[in-house]
């Protein structure tokens, strides 16, 4: 049989989910399947086009090579960020300075920056838009429910069409209806945190700086965007990130100034502050029959070290590499070694990544001056060892370990 006719033999997919980790999918199998394999994507949110969601992501380097190999980089990258330098504070709230105890050059190759902070409307638009031109079937709809077999899976959906299909993919989120359908459970737990994520604007230019200051409640991030602008990434206990997000925008200014500084001048909230409740879990498997889970479906991280939407991105590279090779074999894309192929590679980096982000909230989310000392002289120590820096840099850039094809900006 030749590739063509085991292409063909395939039978559809189906992706539940039309976010980042869902349209991404869609585009990295479209190009890499060809157009043979119908590829549908599924989601209510679809038919509401431009996107309206207001927060902001940073993109590691890895992920920005996965979106320039699916030709989606270009349409964002007038409109991206990048961070060119880092540094980390930690202090009390009530402290007259915060002493910077490391800082991070921007690149892991020269002229390629660690990191790009992107607004999420962009990216979600422009995702959305190439997909469409690629031939993929965008459908304004909710899966219902399924039925596996031992020769495909028939997906319905909310708009009372049925699809035959090979393999679903679930990128519906933390709450994942599929998940919860396949009885596939969840392990990990709630902090008694949230994150608040509002955009600030400055009158002084930040120059590419991100700056993460450890605070008792937990990490107070300002990342830069286009023009004199910051996203912030705010934890705070959950009754005093619900008090924050109640005050009037009079009343919200000086917590926001206690904690932002002066140090770009004056800022102002330009937009609505919102809150969102913080926890860890990982699904106990990340495939079922005919089913597979990606992004948020699979795992939620603490935003700590701002990997929880770059772990769906390496999902997705792993899942389209793996179906893509099984298909040009003309091996069913949707049977159980092929989907256990994908979970082996996945769920060891998760787990670490988990544990790791785990760690970190619980190290420095505290009051305690014997931890805050411990960990002053860890940072210090780290700022020192060039080679450890570079690793870390490597690590969060996505750079590091078995890296899907997607990761390296290379084509499947």
């Amino acid at each position: 049989m030749s590739t063509q006719d085991s292409m063909t033999a395939q039978r559809s997919i189906v992706i539940c989910g039309g976010a980042f980790a869902g349209l991404a999918l869609a585009l990295a199998l479209r190009q890499g399947l060809g157009p043979d394999i119908p590829v549908i994507v599924a989601d209510p949110a679809l038919g509401m086009r431009p996107s309206r969601d207001p927060r902001a992501t940073a993109i590691v380097a890895a992920c920005r090579r996965l979106f320039e190999a699916l030709g989606v980089w270009e349409e964002v990258a007038p409109n991206a960020q990048p961070i060119l330098d880092m540094v980390v504070t930690d202090s009390q709230l009530a402290d007259a300075t915060r002493p910077v105890f490391l800082t991070f050059a921007g690149e892991v190759e020269p002229g390629e920056p660690f990191a790009h902070m992107v607004e999420n409307r962009n990216l979600i638009d422009a995702l959305a838009a190439r997909a469409e031109a690629a031939g993929v079937d965008l459908r304004a709809t909710a899966v219902n429910s399924y039925a596996a077999s031992a020769d495909g899976i028939d997906v319905a959906l909310a708009d009372g069409s049925t699809v035959a299909a090979s393999l679903l993919v679930a990128a519906d989120g933390a709450r994942s209806k599929l998940r919860e359908r396949a009885g596939i459970a969840t392990h990990g737990w709630e902090y008694d945190q949230s994150g608040i994520v509002v955009t600030v604007g400055h009158e002084r230019d930040h120059h590419g700086r991100a700056e993460e200051h450890f605070l008792p409640a937990g990490p107070f991030a300002i990342l830069p965007l286009t023009g004199k602008r910051s996203s912030l990434v705010w934890t705070e206990t959950r009754a005093e990130a619900a008090r924050i997000t109640a005050l009037s925008e009079e009343d919200f200014h000086p917590e926001l100034e206690q904690r932002f500084g002066l140090h770009l001048g004056e800022i102002k909230a330009l937009d609505k502050p919102r809150a969102f409740p913080l926890g860890y879990f990982v699904a106990r498997s990340f495939i079922a029959e005919r089913l597979a889970l990606v992004g948020d479906a699979a795992h939620v991280i603490h935003p700590i070290a701002g990997q929880g939407l770059n772990m769906g991105l390496k999902d997705v590279a792993a899942l389209a590499e793996v179906v893509v090779d099984a298909a040009r074999l003309g091996i069913d894309i949707g049977q159980a070694d092929v989907l256990e192929r994908y979970q082996r590679w996945r769920r060891f980096d998760t787990m670490a990544m988990g544990v790791a982000t785990n760690s970190l909230n619980l190290l420095f989310s505290n009051e305690s001056k014997l931890l805050r000392a411990v960990r002053d002289i860890g940072l210090g120590l780290v700022d020192r060892a060039p080679p450890l820096k570079n690793l870390f840099i490597r690590q969060a850039a996505g750079l590091t370990g078995e890296i899907p094809k997607l990761l390296k900006g290379e084509a499947l």
